[in-house]
């Protein structure tokens, strides 16, 4: 049982990872976004740079 909640709050700490990166990058200016090519694209920047 205790893997079990171990493996819910790792996968809970990923999401909430995800969606604290995502944020950030979507509060990026639309300018630099642009320039880092990820304008349009954040969501799968964000999932690679949390689940690999």
């Amino acid at each position: 049982m205790t893997e079990f909640f171990s493996t819910l709050n790792a996968r809970l700490q990923k999401h909430s990872s995800y969606r604290r990166t995502l944020r950030e990058l979507r509060g990026l200016p639309m300018e630099t976004r642009i320039d880092l090519d990820m304008a349009g694209i954040e969501k799968d920047v964000a999932r690679r740079a949390v689940y690999g």
